[in-house]
């Protein structure tokens, strides 16, 4: 082991042996003495180091062995309410420990003991964050799950993934945004501590995290944008927010000025969404903002199809705050719903008070015929809701109309019916518009519910189906390049081995000319005087290209030194 390390990785001796008792006291390797029986060895006692399996039951321990912020090992501060724990240097100096005799909180404690937020709102909020992580932790799943590794359960402290995280959603067990961050944050911890800070998972888990921030961070900027944005009803866009956006026209570089709602101002750049199909968000200088009252005349814009839609976008989202028209979540129309026919069942019953002396009166001051023939139902004929004239009757007719008062005294039981037949009646329009009202209500939500699961289920096949054409890609393109890698690499060795070989080549036939030019040279005889090739022979090394070479060399030395007999 301590060959391999320093070979390998360069760890000096002395720090392998000490990572060796450090990971034996920690329980992550196991650590024996054996005797050796055949060999050299025989007789010799050896150390030996083994990896636990799966039968070793680990002891659970309190708190975590890694830093929640950076994930690595060392001296660290322990939460005195959770599991975690954080070295100083990770910690702001909001959070570090000032007195070690008092107890210490760790920043996730503190910001969950904080909050205080509407659980049912929450959760609605918090099953869109957790539709999209699933849609993101694909590839984390795809990766393998090794919680089951006999490891695993060593080096982490508290497992979570999202399925997890999406039934604490949907139990409602989630107190903040805090604590839900929180347990993105430790399946992120939990990745890079298993798999290493820089494998493929941690990038994955990085992303998710950092995508699930951002999520948070837009839900905190608006609520009511956040729920219309993933909610997706008709004209989502065009409902005003509690408070109101500003409206602005805001102008991208290379195009002109269109209308948006300033979401956020962050010195001198603004974030604007824009008003259209797609409802882009971008960072625009301030410089570049109008206020949306300005003329269009002054904008200068080129009126494209776009700019028609996103303006009529514009138009109904001004409309709709004239009006007051906010949108209203299904908890809303519900509890609207029950307070009308709790009022129509209270307008019912006071219908039916006062309808009954109404009839009465309007009995007292009827006249009819004395016929003693006359049948009953023409009594019962008669509404409690209808007025009938009072006619100036004759004198002689007295008698005739206490009659009447005396019919009507005898039979109280037509008029009680009569009465109760109006009454059901108009309770059994009213019911039948409620429930008609209710029914299509419903309906028009089953709709609307229907056409969003549509489209959501459309849009995880699509993204899955991207995801895999990305994959395929991917792989793919990792093909095409090995391949043409390889090719290239063969033809590179050919080529080398081409170059090297015509170059040897030339060597030899440069050399072979050498040679003849030194051959040839060395044939011929050479003036003494300026080594041009010689025509003259004079002594036995001396000769001369001209009668003038040997004239002056004669004079200068040769006439001494000649040895040519005269």
């Amino acid at each position: 082991i301590i060959v391999y390390m320093s070979r390998v990785h360069g760890m000096h001796p002395k720090e392998t042996t000490r990572q060796l008792s450090l990971a034996v006291k920690d329980g992550l390797i196991v650590e024996t003495l054996t005797v050796g029986c055949k060999g050299s060895k025989a007789g010799i006692e050896q150390e030996g180091y083994w990896l636990p399996g799966d039968e070793i039951d680990w002891e659970t321990e309190n708190h975590d062995w890694y830093c929640f912020e950076c994930h690595l090992p060392g001296e660290v501060l322990i939460c005195d309410l959770c599991f975690r724990v954080y070295h100083s240097k990770c910690l702001s100096d909001e959070f570090r420990l000032r007195d070690s005799s008092s107890p210490w909180q760790c920043p996730v404690c503190r910001s969950i003991k904080k909050k205080n937020t509407n659980k049912q709102e929450m959760g609605t909020y918090l099953r869109f964050i957790v539709s999209r992580m699933k849609e993101r932790a694909i590839d984390l799943n795809k990766k393998g799950k090794d919680n089951k590794h006999p490891m695993y359960r060593r080096l982490v402290h508290s497992a979570v993934d999202v399925p997890t995280i999406q039934e604490k959603v949907n139990e409602g067990k989630y107190r903040s945004y805090e604590e839900f961050k929180a347990d993105a944050q430790l399946l992120l911890h939990n990745t890079v501590i298993f798999y290493g800070a820089d494998s493929e998972q941690a990038d994955i888990a990085r992303m998710l995290y950092k995508d699930t921030c951002h999520e948070l961070d837009e839900l905190q900027l608006c609520k009511n944008c956040f729920y219309l944005s993933n909610a997706r009803p008709d004209n989502w866009f065009c409902y005003p927010c509690i408070p109101n956006h500003e409206l602005v026209w805001a102008k991208m570089k290379g195009f002109g000025f269109w209308p948006a709602k300033v979401m956020q101002k962050e010195d001198n750049q603004v974030d604007v969404r824009f008003f259209g199909h797609h409802h882009q968000r971008a960072w625009i200088p301030s410089e570049n903002i109008q206020d949306i009252t300005v003329n269009i005349h002054r904008l200068h814009v080129k009126r494209s199809m776009g700019w028609k839609k996103a303006c009529d976008e514009l138009e109904l989202h001004q409309r709709f705050l004239r009006e007051g028209r906010f949108w209203k979540s299904k908890n809303e129309d519900r509890g609207e719903e029950e307070a009308e026919s709790s009022i129509s069942s209270t307008s019912n019953e006071q219908l039916k008070v006062t309808q009954e002396p109404r009839a009465k009166k309007g009995r007292r001051n009827q006249s009819v015929e004395p016929k003693k023939e006359e049948p009953e139902p023409e009594t019962e004929a008669v509404s409690s809701s209808q007025e009938i004239p009072t006619m100036p009757q004759p004198i002689e007719k007295v008698s005739v109309s206490t009659q009447t008062k005396k019919l009507s005294a005898s039979s109280p039981r037509m008029l009680h019916r009569s009465t109760q037949t109006t009454n059901d009646g108009v309770c059994q329009s009213m019911c039948h518009d409620k429930y008609t009202k209710i029914f299509n209500d419903f309906k028009d939500r089953m709709k609307s519910d229907h056409k969003r699961e549509t489209e959501r289920v459309v849009r995880e096949a699509l993204e899955k189906l991207r995801s895999e054409m990305e994959e395929e890609k991917r792989q793919a393109v990792n093909k095409a390049v090995a391949n043409m890698q390889g090719e290239m690499d063969r033809k590179c060795k050919q080529v080398k081995e081409k170059c090297k070989e015509e170059f040897v080549e030339e060597i030899k036939k440069l050399a072979t000319q050498h040679k003849q030019l030194i051959s040839q040279t060395k044939k011929k005889q050479w003036c003494y005087n300026c080594e041009e090739e010689a025509m003259y022979h004079c002594c036995w090394n001396t000769s001369y290209c001209s009668i003038k070479c040997q004239q002056e060399h004669w004079h200068a030395e040769h006439k001494r030194t000649c040895r040519r007999k005269r």
